[in-house]
Order: C-alpha cells, then sequence, then structure tokens
C-alpha cells in the first residue's frame, strides 16, 4: 500500500469546505469510486483527501483508516476574537485538561520540517495574500492520540476569511507542492517553552535560521510543564528534538522551575532573546 500524506477536512468547517473545494476545482481532487468521503487527484499521487461529517478536534481513529499515512494535514478554519486575517499553523496536544478535543496531558506527535517547510513556502507566497498575518501558534487542542504526525494549517480569524477563495487557493497550492517535494529536513529540531499563544520569537526562528520546531508551550501552559510533560514534547516527535528552545522574557514566574528541568534533560539550551 503507497504511503500517503492524507488531508483531514470537515464539512462543519467552513475555511476547510472552502479549501475543499479549491482542491476540487482547482486540483482535480475528486470522489474515489465507491467511497463517500475520499477524494483523490492523478496530479498528487501521494495525497488523499478525507471529508468528515464529523468535528475537526476529534478525529482520534484515524489510524485505523488509514495506516498508509505519512502525516495526517488538518484544513482548518482558525478563529480569534481580533478577525485579523491570519494564516496560521501549529501541532496538537494539551499539556493541562481538555476542554477542545483530545486527551487531557497528551500531546500528538509533531513534524517539524513539515510545518517549517509550510511556514516559508506560505511566506514566500505571501504577494498573494498581502492582507494576512502569516504565524505559528503554540501546540493546543485536539486530536492528541493518532500514530502519524499532526500538522494544523489553517485559515481565519472570521467568517469573511473562512470562505476568501483566493487564501483558500494559495494555502492549498502551498501545501500540495510541499507533499509534492516533500519537507526540507531541519539541522536541528528544538521544542518551544514561553511567550505567548502566537510566539513571535519562534516564528523568527523557524524563518531566520535552521531550527525546527516540535511541541510549544505558552506561558499560559507553563504551569503544566513538569518533568513527564517535558519528556512527552522531547519524544513525541519523528525528528529527533536537540534543543530546549526557550523565549527567556516569556517564562514569567516559572522561569527558575523551567531552567532546572530543562538543564536535567542534558539537551543544548537555547535563550531567546
Amino acid at each position: 500500500m503507497q504511503q500517503q500524506y492524507v488531508f483531514i477536512a470537515s464539512l462543519q468547517d467552513l475555511a476547510g469546505r472552502t479549501m475543499v473545494n479549491s482542491l476540487q476545482d482547482e486540483f482535480g481532487f475528486k470522489l474515489v469510486n465507491g467511497s463517500s468521503h475520499e477524494h483523490q487527484s492523478s496530479a498528487f499521487e501521494n495525497i488523499l483527501l478525507h471529508v468528515s461529517p464529523d468535528d475537526l478536534l476529534h478525529q482520534e481513529k484515524l489510524d485505523d483508516a488509514y495506516p498508509m499515512a505519512i502525516a495526517f494535514i488538518f484544513l482548518s478554519k482558525h478563529k480569534s476574537d481580533s478577525k485579523i486575517p491570519t494564516l496560521t499553523c501549529h501541532c496538537t496536544g494539551n499539556f493541562g485538561s481538555n476542554p477542545f478535543g483530545g486527551n487531557a496531558r497528551e500531546l500528538a506527535i509533531s513534524f517539524p520540517s513539515l510545518q517549517k517547510s509550510y511556514l516559508k513556502r506560505l511566506v514566500n507566497s505571501r504577494d498573494h495574500v498581502p492582507e494576512y498575518e502569516i504565524v505559528i501558534e503554540a501546540t493546543h487542542h485536539g486530536p492528541t492520540s493518532l500514530r502519524k504526525p499532526v500538522l494544523f494549517v489553517e485559515l481565519g480569524s472570521s467568517e469573511k476569511q473562512w470562505e476568501d477563495a483566493n487564501a483558500a487557493s494559495v494555502i492549498c497550492s502551498v501545501v500540495l507542492d510541499l507533499v509534492r517535494l516533500g519537507p526540507d529536513r531541519c539541522a536541528k529540531v528544538g521544542i518551544g517553552l514561553g511567550g505567548t499563544h502566537y510566539p513571535s520569537k519562534f516564528n523568527r526562528l523557524l524563518l531566520e535560521s535552521e531550527f525546527g520546531l516540535a511541541a510549544v508551550a505558552s506561558k499560559h501552559n507553563l504551569e503544566s510543564i513538569d518533568e513527564p510533560m517535558l519528556s512527552q514534547m522531547i519524544s513525541k516527535s519523528i525528528e529527533k528534538v536537540t534543543t530546549i528552545v526557550l523565549d527567556g522574557k516569556g517564562l514569567g514566574p516559572h522561569k527558575d522551575r523551567i531552567m532546572n528541568m530543562a538543564e536535567k534533560t542534558g539537551l543544548e539550551i537555547l535563550n531567546l532573546k
């Protein structure tokens, strides 16, 4: 059975439906014979598109349906109160409780090179979406228990953007080209600790250095970071984590505790100023 990247979209998600329309209308994705939810395109043989009637954040059973998956790439809306036009990407997981799917205190497997390559290629296409901010998000929400890596690529931050056919087309073009050619491998892989949910320092690190990032815990989740969770951040990556990357000014009252735990791992520590 051929290994494939599996794209996941939901009929409940307006941005996902807009991206599915782009994949169908522009890139030749059509229903597989006999299936009500699987789509393929002859131009992209290593990609399968799964369109689900169910919510994206609770898709915990995809492994059984797609044992040949290289990774699961979720095509999702991004929602924020600011309603700023934004294109985001992130891996998934819950450092504490699980109000938005997945299991409590469980992280999904990350694919640092895939995220880094997607972000860089999207930034290189900025001229086609000049009104959008392009950022990563810290790790959050489900699904968390899949046995293959998970990456969310998101279109936001309000209904106006979820219906934006041009932005959806740019996202699809970038991610299709990325998985057709394969991501550029990272020379180094880190986990990120500190900063905001939209971690600008980690964003710059991905764009301007040789680093990729696995899980990223914002300052709002640092109280949940203990040694078992730190170990999970390091291990739940298909690429070996070499470095703990700290937002030195974004650790708040947890700084000393986080530093002590980081030093115990024996990994390189990079403190971003």
